[in-house]
């Protein structure tokens, strides 16, 4: 079965249908109180839990068990061995659809998942020694220990276990979307604007990056700092400003896989913007959330559906673009629209559930055929 030839197949497929399932659930919670059973953990815990270790984890793992094997040149992992490794991922989603009833087995399950991807993940690395990719690796290593951590602190075994697992997690996300991003991002755009382009690119701009992040998640995570917190997120937008400017050329708006990368990364520094002038953590974490990784997400995924499957990139579903741009007003509904008017709070919540709801459908309908197809021009994969 063409599903199982590679992990991108089998992950976005899933990432796409478990975003829709998660996130009308937790509208269902939010806004009429469906009743889930929930003991250790609150509701906003678990909802986070499963877009950070449901959704995300999915999108990673599709996306690493696919590029790793271009990296690397080392088949990664496909057939018994990805059906293996998807049952346990699907496993540990079902169980939390039943809130914590079964909190210790989905806990098993999330985890042995988690090791298997790593193991899934470093295999081809380690085997052709291309060291460049720990930077990616030792993040994934790491959302498998604050994953952890939040099983650990649901089941009152280490204290604030809960909240480093999912701040934590949500952070890693983001370094992992800012390193990713700083190798394709210019790349693409230099390669899909259809002209010549030479784009600004610094070293040291990347290395403060780098370093002024790795403060902020200490300080979030471990020192609970706001003030210094706020003062790294703000030097954290100036310098991803700086250098989302130098990647601006006026091709990318002619291309929905372009626009939409480019201006999901300006909502992740508008997040810093957000915790900077100390606005609600909630809202800045949701530009994050939706506009950053949500937007991100959905647009690597259609590139790399595209490009797996034999097709040609530039010629995007005309589809995926509407789905794009409803997903991008899913995030200013949610993340905007608070900051002009907040007695409609609720409303502007529903609202961006709903959208969010649209742009995956089309997302998973557009695509489904794709998975479950093989390659276009023959080739395995």
């Amino acid at each position: 079965m063409a599903l199982f030839n590679l992990g991108f197949r089998i992950f976005f497929l899933a990432a796409g249908i478990f975003s829709i399932i998660s996130i009308f659930m937790w509208s269902a919670i939010f806004h009429f109180q469906l009743p889930l059973t929930l003991e250790e953990i609150s509701v906003f815990q678990w909802h986070s839990h499963e877009m950070i270790y449901g959704y995300s984890i999915a999108v990673i793992a599709g996306f690493l068990l696919t590029a790793v094997k271009n990296w690397t040149g080392v088949q990664t992992i496909y057939a018994k061995p990805l059906i293996l490794l998807f049952s346990l991922w699907a496993a540990a989603r079902l169980l939390f659809l039943f809130g914590t009833s079964y909190l210790f087995i989905a806990g098993i399950f999330d985890v042995l998942f988690l090791v298997f991807l790593v193991f899934a993940v470093s295999y081809p690395i380690i085997k052709v020694k291309q060291w460049k990719q720990l930077a990616i690796l030792s993040k994934l290593i790491l959302l498998m220990m604050f994953n952890i951590l939040f099983y650990l602190g649901a089941l009152n075994i280490v204290d604030n276990g809960v909240f480093w697992g999912i701040y934590g997690g949500l952070y890693l996300i983001i370094a992992l979307i800012l390193t990713m991003g700083r190798r394709i991002l210019p790349l693409f755009i230099q390669n899909g604007v259809g002209y010549q382009v030479k784009l600004f690119n610094s070293k040291w701009l990347d290395i403060s990056i780098l370093l002024l992040f790795l403060a902020f998640f200490i300080s979030e995570l471990f020192l609970r700092n706001q003030v210094l917190s706020s003062y790294l997120a703000l030097a954290l937008f100036v310098m991803n400003a700086i250098r989302l400017i130098g990647w601006h050329t006026s091709g990318i708006w002619k291309k929905s896989l372009l626009w939409s990368l480019y201006l999901s990364f300006w909502f992740i520094c508008f997040g810093f913007l957000l915790f900077a002038v100390g606005v609600s953590k909630f809202i800045a974490i949701h530009a994050f959330a939706v506009g950053g990784v949500g937007v991100v997400t959905m647009s690597m995924m259609s590139r790399v559906t595209l490009g797996h499957t034999g097709r040609d990139i530039s010629k995007v579903p005309k589809a995926i673009s509407y789905a794009l741009g409803i997903l991008l007003f899913s995030a200013i509904i949610r993340v905007v629209m608070p900051l002009l008017d907040i007695q409609n709070y609720m409303v502007w919540i529903g609202l961006s559930q709903g959208l969010w709801i649209i742009s995956f459908l089309i997302f998973t309908i557009i695509y489904f055929p794709m998975f479950m197809q093989p390659r276009v021009d023959g080739k395995l994969g």
